[in-house]
């Protein structure tokens, strides 16, 4: 059987991270016969957001497309990046007013890739429904991809269950992102869509999410705002590998890997 792999990782955070993609990503893709890239890039920037900068140098050391999330508008330059970059994608169910596109269509392996981005509505931003959301999408886009794919930014896992349930056999590859953990939970579900609950993230392995320690624990401990800096020791790359039927577009497997 002929394969395609999709490699899908989780958040970016912060310049250090972008660095240690572009020094990785391309050896990590050529061991492992990656056809295609997705890396959410929400945090990838210094101030957290995502940036010209950050982006650019993910989508040119080894990343074909980027989806985001709740902090995406963070930064100003993200807006005219979004309008401009057709492969840096923002959560489709943001006002439709807002720059930028909550899908996009990516030519890989010989197949056209369908990849939607949306954001989950519990203890998160009261965004529109994002179930009628992707059906809208999938409508819209019928017969013009062979293999479709969805990044569920959202907070509760439950959440991201459901959407995988809803659309389990009609959605090839279905993967949560925004809690920066990597689950456990990877499987093939009953009708045939390939699911992991979080991708975990790309960032310091000393840190809470990311973020230095003793930043978070002050949070925690006093109430108070406080600077979010970032360790810059060792980072790995968190994420999972989606592997197709050439022939069908079918999931056969997906497993979770670091790097």
């Amino acid at each position: 059987m002929k394969e395609i792999k999709l490699l899908a990782l989780g958040d970016v955070v912060r310049p250090v991270s972008c660095e240690y993609i572009s020094k990785n990503l391309w050896r990590f893709r050529k061991e492992n016969n990656i056809d295609i890239v997705i890396a959410n890039g929400e945090n990838s920037s210094e101030t957290g957001g995502i940036d010209r900068e950050s982006a650019e140098t993910l989508l040119s050391y080894g990343v074909d497309v980027i989806t985001t999330g709740n902090h995406v508008f963070k930064s100003f330059d993200a807006r005219k990046l979004l309008d401009e970059n057709k492969y840096v994608i923002r959560p489709a169910n943001y006002p439709s007013e807002l720059p930028g596109y909550g899908y996009t269509l990516y030519e890989a392996a010989g197949k056209t890739f369908l990849v939607i981005n949306v954001m989950g509505v519990v203890l998160m931003e009261p965004l529109a429904d994002p179930f009628l959301c992707v059906e809208k999408i999938l409508e819209q886009n019928k017969g013009k991809y062979d293999i479709s794919v969805l990044d569920i930014h959202a907070e509760a896992t439950s959440e991201k269950l459901a959407l995988a349930f809803y659309f389990d056999g009609r959605i090839n590859a279905v993967f949560g992102t925004h809690t920066h953990v990597q689950t456990a939970d990877e499987q093939i579900m009953r009708g045939g869509t390939a699911y992991i609950t979080d991708l975990g993230m790309c960032g310091p392995d000393d840190s809470v999410l990311g973020v230095d320690a003793k930043c978070i624990i002050e949070k925690l401990r006093m109430h108070t705002p406080v600077k979010f800096t970032v360790t810059g020791k060792k980072v790995t790359a968190h994420g999972a590998v989606f592997t197709f039927d050439a022939l069908n577009g079918k999931a056969v497997k997906v497993e979770r890997v670091s790097f």
